[in-house]
């Protein structure tokens, strides 16, 4: 018969973890407490606590005392059984049990004798993990150690729901800030006011679709009063393709600072991407130089269109004149284009999110709808005109959640 006063003293040891857990809320050291308390009360020589990850359909240790972690298949194992019950496991010989896995013990030259494993569970009885405890002190576990066992389960899997929660609130608070962080510092690459160029208008805005953007508008000024305008759009959307466009962007920049041949410029740009990126990612890009004295755009394209040059009475639409930066690791033979701008035209960069948006029923809203929207709304000023587009795709698309980054830059003559 067990010790009246050990028993008191087991209790007591348990009430006082239950309460040293209502206020821990670091899961490690949670964890860590629930081991300690398990040597103490069951008299083992060690404990592991396995976390159940429903996902994988797996249990692995954060915390085991004496041993590294470990994970495995949720129905393996003395600790699968118990998982898989629902119901304390009391193994008297481990070697005698076909369900235990003895590699442990010779990779690590130890000796197990017995085990006792219990599952933990929540309030509302889904599995949390199990603790096991190994090698009690001088006999086997017995019944009464099951008991104490399964109350101090009682109280760890419900604490360890706890934490684990706060845990995952905790981790999604730091991304979230993070990406706040990256947000700003994106956000503060951009323009801080549309340039000033004698007899034209020019304006960009940009919206991304989740905390950070793959999409970029800059505006570089040059040599002559002439203004170089990139309009930028890397694979894909947040952190990764931000990343990417900042490359881009800032390579522009070195370049232009250099040269202002735009061959040059976007040759170097393709092959210095193309260095960088992984194979499935690239870089649409729009880099052209406005001259106001000759009033023409003359540019490089790649990849990036439809091009827009607006009137009020008419439309030029061209495609792209090269391939996107970083699909192929040299450009061949860069064509220049060039837009020659008569007083009231509106040359029009849009990424393709503009044209992409989708009406619930699929219909895109299209280049032609541009259009007709940039012609009545030629003697408005072009940043209100970029809002009001937007106003125009979200009320198209019945407030549908964003799918793409969103870009624009216009520049009309005076």
């Amino acid at each position: 018969m067990k010790d009246p006063l050990r028993e008191i003293a087991d209790l007591r040891r348990i009430l006082d973890v239950a309460r040293h857990m209502a206020v821990v809320n670091d899961l490690d050291v949670l964890l860590g407490t629930i081991v300690e308390a398990a040597c103490e009360v069951l008299g083992c020589e060690r404990a592991t606590i396995y976390l159940y990850d429903a996902e994988r359909r797996e249990l692995y240790s954060r915390v085991a005392k004496g041993i590294d972690a470990i994970r495995f298949p949720a129905d393996r194992g003395i600790a699968g059984a118990a998982a898989t019950a629902r119901a304390c496991v009391n193994v008297p010989d481990a070697y005698a049990d076909a369900r235990f896995n003895p590699e442990f013990d010779r990779k690590h030259g130890f000796r197990t004798r017995n085990l006792l494993a219990i599952p933990l569970e929540n309030l509302d009885g889904d599995l949390i993990g199990v603790v096991q405890a190994i090698n009690k002190h001088g006999a086997a576990f017995d019944r009464e150690d099951e008991s104490l066992a399964e109350a101090l389960s009682a109280q760890a899997g419900v604490a360890l729901e706890r934490a684990r929660l706060l845990e995952q609130y905790a981790e999604k608070q730091r991304m979230q800030r993070d990406l706040d962080l990256a947000r700003s510092i994106q956000q503060g690459l951009f323009p801080k006011r549309d340039p000033h160029v004698p007899g034209y208008e020019i304006a960009g805005w940009n919206r991304p679709a989740d905390e950070t953007g793959g999409d970029c508008y800059d505006f570089i000024p040059l040599s002559g009063g002439r203004l170089a305008l990139l309009l930028a759009d890397a694979t894909g959307h947040g952190i990764g393709a931000a990343l990417v466009i900042a490359e881009a962007r800032s390579l522009v920049r070195a370049l232009l600072s250099v040269t202002d041949d735009l061959a040059r410029v976007a040759v170097a740009v393709n092959r210095l991407l193309a260095h960088d990126l992984a194979g499935d990612r690239f870089v649409t890009a729009f880099l052209g130089v406005l001259d106001p004295v000759r009033h023409c755009v003359e540019y490089v394209s790649g990849g990036q269109g439809p091009l827009l040059l607006v009137t009020r009475e008419a439309a030029v639409q061209r495609p792209a004149n090269a391939l996107p930066f970083a699909v192929l690791d040299e450009l061949d033979q860069i064509e220049i284009g060039r837009f020659d701008l008569a007083p009231g035209a509106t040359l029009v960069l849009l990424t393709d999110g503009f044209y992409e948006a989708g009406d619930p029923q699929g219909e895109l809203f299209g280049e032609a709808r541009v259009i007709s929207f940039i012609q009545g709304r030629a003697a408005e000023p072009l940043g209100d005109t970029i809002v009001a587009l937007h106003d125009a795709i979200q009320h198209f698309t019945r407030n549908a959640p964003q799918a793409d980054d969103l870009t624009a830059l216009l520049v009309r003559r005076l």
